[in-house]
């Protein structure tokens, strides 16, 4: 993960961030996400003055900050109450910062969930539930976003709304397309997605019945008159978002360490997305594909973030389950070939696990030792139970960064005969 270190990637950018801050009369900064603590320490690293205000929210606290920095704990990848407790006190400080002062946001993948503001009707139940239901019915990051930013106070550009100051964000980005109206929710940026958006993600997603009414109430009032709900946005000059990490700095820095390890290296231009289990059967096919054509041992990159439609009782996360449902292709492969699916946050889903590894022994090894089989795992969503028992879970523990999930695949020489 050092291609996309959070702190090295704040301190690569500091000729944007650091004039601004020794220029400023006064300078706060508020740091959110899942990378937010490696950010914000190379920020105030870097700053040669000390910030009027300081805020992280963040997964869990970090005791080695300095004392002027202000820490909530927030809830992920559903909100909780540190998250609504670090969206009130994000837009207070930025509230309070004079209109001579520069406002430093220091963004990562987490930061929708951490950073709660609920709208006048919206509980945080409210929101727990939608974006609880919103996740199983496997909403990807722009589905999911779309609603969230029309629940909040702080989201979809409001947040530099609410500040006077000259606000520069800097983002890590988790999503596919670096979208910056998507990475977190886009609280510094310009939003023109719609309440009527929202409401066609719900009716998408298992219908307006199957989410709380006082977020259907919402969303309904607002897309029947649009300027009842109409958001304050930044004020054109004022407000500049830069995306300083993101999938493709990570498959770089793979690509020469792969490199430097001898393998030839194959980088797929395009994202990997869609529901995980069909995704994987795309992918192996692409794999087979490049065993024909490449006699030679290589490594394939890809990158992206695909989605799992929750419908059993098991555990697992996007990772696990794409890793899964390559297990009987990979079975199937005339050359030894191993492939790795992980978070780069270290997180897949609900579990303590970042993805697995799987290769072409899996299936056999995984009957060896009896149990149910790949169809019923991936039927009941149990992927986690799948790979615990061979030991093929990858658990890294939080990497304090966050672009998305990667995924190494590795081809065996192909033998003479």
């Amino acid at each position: 993960m050092t291609a996309v270190d959070a702190g090295a990637c704040v301190a690569r950018a500091r000729t944007r961030w650091l004039p601004l801050v020794t220029a400023a009369p006064c300078w706060h900064v508020i740091a959110v996400g899942k990378a937010a603590a490696p950010m914000l320490r190379a920020c105030l690293g870097g700053a040669a003055t000390v910030p009027a205000a300081a805020l992280l929210i963040a997964p869990a606290p970090d005791p080695s900050l300095p004392a002027v920095v202000e820490q909530c704990v927030g809830g992920h990848p559903v909100p909780n109450q540190g998250s609504v407790a670090g969206g009130a006190r994000a837009l207070a400080l930025a509230g309070a910062a004079g209109p001579d002062d520069v406002l430093i946001v220091l963004l990562s993948g987490g930061a929708s969930a951490l950073m709660a503001a609920p709208v006048a009707g919206v509980t945080l139940a409210d929101k727990q539930a939608t974006t609880t239901r919103l996740l199983h019915a496997g909403a990807d990051i722009h589905a999911l976003n779309t609603v969230r930013k029309h629940l909040s106070r702080v989201k979809g550009g409001r947040l530099a709304a609410a500040s006077q100051a000259r606000v520069l964000c800097l983002a890590i980005s988790d999503v596919i397309d670096d979208d910056v109206t998507v990475i977190g929710s886009g609280p510094t940026v310009s939003d023109a997605s719609t309440c009527a958006d929202a409401l066609a993600v719900v009716d998408r997603l298992d219908g307006r019945g199957s989410y709380p009414a006082g977020v259907v109430a919402w969303l309904e009032r607002g897309a029947a008159s649009p300027t009842v709900h109409a958001r304050r946005q930044p004020s054109p000059g004022r407000a500049e978002t830069l995306v300083i990490g993101n999938r493709a700095r990570a498959l770089r820095g793979a690509r020469s360490e792969a490199q430097r390890r001898g393998y030839d290296v194959i980088v797929e231009a395009g994202p990997l997305s869609g529901e995980a289990r069909v995704a994987a059967a795309d992918y192996a096919r692409r794999l087979s594909d490049t065993s024909t054509r490449w006699p030679r041992a290589c490594c394939l990159l890809s990158g992206g973030e695909t989605t799992v439609c929750v419908t059993g009782r098991g555990r697992g996360g996007r990772n696990q389950e794409f890793a899964l449902a390559l297990a009987g292709p990979l079975a199937a492969m005339a050359r030894p070939a191993v492939v790795v699916s992980l978070g780069t946050d270290g997180i897949d889903g609900p579990t303590d696990a970042a993805g697995a590894v799987v290769d072409t022994t899996t299936a056999a090894r995984a009957a060896a030792m009896g149990g149910p089989g790949i169809r019923a795992r991936l039927d009941d969503n149990d992927a986690y139970r799948f790979f615990e028992p061979l030991g093929d879970l990858i658990i890294t523990g939080p990497t304090s960064t966050n672009v998305g999930d990667v995924q190494v695949a590795v081809l065996a020489a192909e033998v003479e005969r």
